[in-house]
């Protein structure tokens, strides 16, 4: 009965638009293309002032305006990075407009940037902005991008990014969910943390969108979207072809290339195979040599068979190898035992790779309804080298452990969303489905002395998979006001095979959860957008501790509510305000050398976050981020109930200069605040302020730049540990600060050549 129930009820509802799509006065409907890559350009604004009406272009670049009374009107486009174009139209009774929209490249202009009810971030059009505006050689420059988000490395370059957010050690990402063209980046149940996610299989210069957002408000997102989530999506087409060659200090080069193998168009459809190439290697500033390699190769094929129907398909391979001299204790520099560059142990390193399939059909049908079916495949392997703790265990042959692994991920992913109205109300559902499977091989930590084993402490096998089903609905009940509720539902089913045991069987247990969302927007002017939003995430534990130590936390839910405005009071000047709240159920904390994830208990964080952009002329553009947050521990007594590592006041920001005759520059910086190392804050892991420049010239169609990281030559340290370790002859083991330092000052030079 009730399945009837909501069947007539969604019959009912879209009966309704169609009757009053016949019964409008006059409509308006249009495409919207790129003047280059002739391809569909998705989530243009489109304003009609003189119907006090406004629209924004869906992934097929179309877009619809209904009941509009007879007679002439102006339809205006922006679209950040793109020219603002004004069209008349003259609208007949009865009958449908057809425009035809090309945008044509220009330089970003704030002054376009429009605040509407809409309840799509307020910033992902400003990072777009800034992904124009800062060159990115590297994928740590594209996470950068996310306001308040800090990266730490302490491998080199090797392993993925320590990652801060909301207050959060996120570690590699435990909090954060990750896409790239709809393939998740984070690897669930790994082995060097839950989460873990790898960005460097990303070739920056392919990337063409980043979407993201901070607290785990969006239905889409299940697990891990907790402080965040982030979404990159790579070109469709290109315009041209590009090579760039980059050389710096410390033995570092990068080769880089995208080359058009395929472009056809007709009237009727649009298509284009093209390949992108990466290398890049450096022995790094360590007194060790890293003796880093990395490579990348990605080919995608895009078509559009005419304005319904997109088909993509992509694959991409990636290796990487290192060494590393890993994290090295304040009394050995203090001592004179080694300097800030030097290893307790430089064997450490190790490899890793990945391979990428997806392919996916996007089809618009006559009843409105947009369908999108993607398939995904990701093999993987990952092999590590650490030593945290030197001779405490063993004061002989020291401490260095082995983390590898090599899995297999397949997965689904499966929506339909059809805009309509209800009398004069605007609305949007989206239906989503899918799921995703690991399957991991040979997941273990063995004992090891410079990179041999010597004995195994975990083996196993691991299967996890995720089924998922929600719906999401909008409704524009005024011009101005907005509201957007959803609800998720997640089934999970764990298994974990001991292999050191002898099991023949998978140990398995199941789990669900619901994540309800809801948000409302207000903007009573087009400079003001008053927002808040709501919801309930979680994030799973590793199937080895659910299943190995009968663990309770299996997922943890985090609700977190964000309430904000975003400000336009003059014409180029953008300013977000936000207070959030985040209670978490559950903190996991990654012991790397036990291969376990530990329960950290209840936790409760507070935040502002604070960003501006201003563009002081046509050629000189500025932006500035502020995150200020409360981390505690609920249960502890006070004063002991610090989280560790986890970021009070965040700052990031920065210049950009783009003149007419191809020159640009960019000056930025960051800074983070000292911050707790432990529990009751009687180590703290220091802060630093860090200053980049970058400078280019483009003179046709070769461009030659210069970078400088690290101007100021501060000495600081990246990632940073409150770590019990014992050094070789030691009498005692003692807890201290243990650090990776920050890169020194550091030049690279390069060339761009488009052709």
């Amino acid at each position: 009965m009730p399945k009837l129930s909501g069947q007539l009820l969604s019959f009912i509802f879209f009966w309704i638009s169609s009757i009053n799509l016949h019964a409008q006065t006059g409509v308006i409907e249009g495409h919207i293309t790129d003047a280059d890559t002739k391809s569909p350009v998705s989530g243009v604004s489109i304003q009609l002032p003189d119907a006090n009406k406004g629209n924004s272009s869906d992934d097929f670049g179309v877009f619809r305006f209904t009941s509009l009374a007879a007679g002439r009107y102006e339809l205006i486009t922006t679209y950040t990075g793109y020219k603002t174009e004004i069209i008349p139209v003259e609208v007949r009774e009865n009958s449908i407009t057809l425009v035809s929209v090309t945008l044509k490249k220009a330089v970003v202009d704030l002054s376009e940037v429009r605040l509407t009810s809409k309840i799509s971030n307020g910033l992902n059009a400003l990072g777009q902005a800034d992904i124009l505006l800062r060159p990115a050689n590297q994928a740590q420059d594209l996470l950068r991008i996310v306001p308040g988000l800090f990266i730490a490395q302490h491998a080199g370059g090797g392993k993925a990014e320590q990652i801060f957010l909301r207050g959060f050690d996120i570690d590699h990402g435990t909090d954060i969910s990750l896409t790239a063209d709809g393939i998740p980046v984070n690897m669930v149940s790994h082995a060097h943390g839950q989460g873990y996610a790898d960005m460097h299989f990303v070739i920056p210069e392919t990337i063409e969108k980043i979407s993201f957002e901070t607290g785990p408000h969006r239905t889409e997102k299940g697990n891990l979207a907790t402080a965040g989530s982030v979404d990159f999506k790579t070109k469709d087409f290109l315009s041209n072809n590009q090579l760039k060659a980059e050389a710096g200090d410390f033995s570092s080069q990068r080769l880089s290339g995208q080359f058009i193998l395929l472009n056809k168009s007709n009237t009727r459809s649009r298509q284009q195979l093209y390949t992108a190439a990466e290398y890049a290697r450096t022995n790094g500033y360590f007194e060790s040599p890293q003796d880093f390699h990395r490579m990348n190769l990605m080919t995608k094929y895009s078509a559009w068979i005419g304005d319904q129907t997109q088909v993509t398909v992509l694959a991409s391979f990636f290796d990487s190898k290192w060494n590393a001299s890993g994290q090295v204790p304040n009394r050995a520099i203090r001592s004179g035992l080694i300097n800030r560059f030097g290893a307790i142990d430089d064997s450490e390193g190790g490899n890793t790779g990945r391979f990428n399939f997806t392919a996916r059909l996007s089809k618009k049908q006559r009843q409105g309804w947009q369908l999108t079916d993607q398939v995904y495949f990701s093999r993987y392997h990952f092999s590590l080298f650490s030593n945290f703790t030197f001779f405490l265990e063993d004061p002989v042959n020291g401490d260095e452990i082995l983390q590898r692994e090599s899995r297999s991920v397949y997965g689904l992913n499966k929506t339909a969303t059809k805009s309509g109205q209800i009398g004069n109300k605007k609305t949007k559902m989206e239906l989503g489905s899918g799921f995703r499977f690991d399957q991991i091989h040979n997941i273990g930590l063995s004992r090891a002395v410079r990179r041999q084993v010597t004995s195994g402490i975990q083996q196993g096998n691991v299967q996890e998979q995720n089924l998922f089903l929600y719906w999401n609905q909008q409704l524009e009940a005024s011009p101005r006001f907005t509201i957007e509720g959803g609800l998720r539902y997640d089934h999970f089913r764990f298994g974990y095979q001991d292999q050191l045991i002898g099991e023949t069987k998978f140990r398995r247990q199941s789990r669900g959860t619901l994540s309800p969302k809801i948000h409302f927007t207000y903007s009573p002017s087009d400079k003001v957008k008053l927002f808040l939003k709501n919801g309930i995430g979680f994030h799973t534990n590793d199937s080895r501790v659910i299943l190995d130590r009968q663990a309770r936390e299996i997922l943890p839910r985090v609700a977190g509510s964000d309430l904000g405005i975003l400000l336009k009071p003059v014409k180029r000047l953008i300013i977000k305000t936000t207070f959030w709240y985040l209670f978490s159920e559950q903190e996991f904390v990654y012991v790397g050398d036990a291969g376990i994830v530990e329960p950290g208990g209840k936790s409760k964080r507070l935040g502002l976050d604070l960003s501006l952009r201003y563009q002081f002329s046509n050629w000189l553009w500025s932006d500035i981020d502020m995150n200020l947050t409360r981390a505690r521990a609920i249960g502890a007594p006070k004063g002991q109930d610090y989280i560790p590592l986890a970021p009070s006041f965040t700052s990031t920001g920065g210049l950009t200069a783009k003149t007419k005759k191809g020159f640009s520059a960019s000056f930025r910086y960051r800074f983070i605040d000292d911050r707790p190392a432990n529990e009751d804050n009687s180590v703290s892991a220091l802060g630093y302020f860090i200053t980049d420049l970058r400078a280019e010239m483009k003179i046709k169609s070769v461009e030659l730049f210069i970078a400088v990281e690290n101007l100021l030559n501060r000495e600081w340290n990246e990632a940073q540990f409150n770590t019990t370790s014992q050094l070789k002859n030691e009498p005692a083991p003692v807890t201290e600060l243990h650090f990776t330092p920050g890169t020194p000052r550091y030049f690279k030079t390069g060339i761009n050549i488009s052709f």
